[in-house]
Formats: C-alpha cells, structure tokens, sequence
C-alpha cells in the first residue's frame, strides 16, 4: 500500500504548490463549486483528512462525526468548510498540512486487513488512501480551474480511475437505476503512455468507454461533462458515463 500513500502524499504537495503562494484575497477567488471559493476547498480538504484521521486511528471517536452529519445532512460538509475558512488562509494551508501527513503516516501503518469506518461502507486502508488521492484530485482540479491552469496529468490517476470503474453500480444505484448485469469494457490512454484496461477479451460487455484517462477522471469526478471531452463509448456505457460519479454523497448539482 505504500504507493497509494505516497501518490495522496504527493498530489497533496501538487496541489499546496498552487496555493502557498497565492495572496490572501486571491483565496477568496470562486471555484466551479457553487458558493466555494479557493479557501472553501483547502479547508474540506482539511477537515475529511481529520475526519479520515479519527476515522483511522480512534473508531468509537469516529462515531461522533457521524451523529454530527445525521444531525444536519444537508448543510454539515458547507458548515464546516465555512469554519475552516474563517481561521484565514496561513491558519488553513498549516491545518490542512497537519491532518494530510497524520493521516499518510496512519494510513502506511495500518495492517492491510484494518477495517476502517466511514460514512459508507468501512474500507481498508488502501482503499482510505485511494478515496482520498481522488478527493484531493478533484478539489485540486477545482481550485486549477479558478486560477486558470492547466495541471499536468500524472500516473496518479491511475488509482482515480479505477475508482471511476468500480464505483459504476454505486451511481446506478444513487440515482435510481438498475445496472446492467455485465461490465463495461474501460480502455484508457496514459498519460505516460501505454493503456490502462479494465475487463477481460472472455467478458461479455454492456458497453464500452474509450479515451484519455484524464477526461475519464474528470467525467466521473463530475469535473467536467462527458460532452467536453473526448471520450467515446457505445451501449449502456454512453448513458452511464452522463451520471457517474465516483465520490460518496449527493451528485454536484450545480457546477
């Protein structure tokens, strides 16, 4: 599991490169995320990592964040963003570095069979990792798209692919739908080169995706539409690929 620690570990450091610098008004810039600005976005990066912190290293602790969230589900996640952005940007950026290395060194020193509690089902310490490398993908790609760059795609999204994959029925299921009973054939271009595929030539298919996998990361991140890439898919997949989703929660209604 090292190397899923280490691409959260540095994508983390990707994305505090953008910020460290950046004046303090500028944290106040808008992102794509309806009524979050740049801080809003460091500062739920920094509190998922605590959460994922408690969530690692104290369950019964973990307990009380989730009677937290049933108590407001609607405005719990804005709330605390709101407060974090209240602390100021050098206040925010020193938390946020806190929390991510605390959970990186938590999560490298788990056993691989550890249990580790979430608002979904409980996942393993790799997975943890993973569902945050994807996490803080996204956000990052947030915050790239107020300030206007163009980040260069990694390796790393290799991992937020193939959460994109595996969480397909988990976003039939959100939104009401029945998935189909065979896969989805996934072929995708690296971004250093070569193909990253998920199904079997044996498999019988339902539908297949084609393309880069930084449009597919942005597709099931819901970063970007399908129709604003370049992806290519037939069958059911086509239908899927308008809704997927790979993060837990609500759809992002208003991006």
């Amino acid at each position: 599991m090292p190397s899923t620690v280490a691409a959260l570990t540095a994508e983390s450091a990707d994305l505090d490169a953008l910020v460290r610098d950046l004046p303090e008004p500028e944290w106040a810039r808008p992102t794509p995320a309806a009524g979050w600005s740049i801080a809003h976005q460091i500062a739920h990066l920094a509190w998922t990592d605590e959460v994922a912190l408690v969530a690692a290293t104290d369950p019964d602790g973990f307990a009380a964040q989730i009677e937290a969230a049933l108590a407001d589900p609607e405005h719990h996640v804005d709330r605390m963003a709101e407060e974090g952005v209240s602390a100021g940007p050098a206040a925010l950026l020193a938390r946020w570095r806190e929390a991510r290395s605390a959970l990186a060194a938590a999560l490298d020193g788990a056993p691989a069979d550890t249990r580790i509690p979430w608002f979904g089902p409980p996942m393993s310490p790799r997975s943890m990792a993973t569902a945050r490398l994807m996490e803080t993908w996204a956000h990052g790609q947030d915050v790239a798209d107020a300030l206007g760059v163009e980040r260069t795609p990694t390796d790393r999204l290799r991992d937020v692919a193939h959460l994109g994959v595996r969480t397909r029925d988990y976003a039939y299921g959100l939104h009401g739908r029945t998935p189909p009973t065979a896969p989805f054939a996934v072929e995708l271009d690296s971004p250093g080169g070569g193909t990253w595929t998920w199904h079997d030539d044996t498999d019988e298919v339902a539908g297949t995706v084609r393309g880069s996998a930084l449009d597919f990361c942005l597709v099931v991140t819901q970063r970007r539409p399908v129709q604003e890439t370049g992806l290519r898919a037939t069958g059911e997949a086509a239908a899927w690929l308008t809704f997927a989703q790979a993060f837990a929660g609500a759809p992002k209604g208003a991006r």
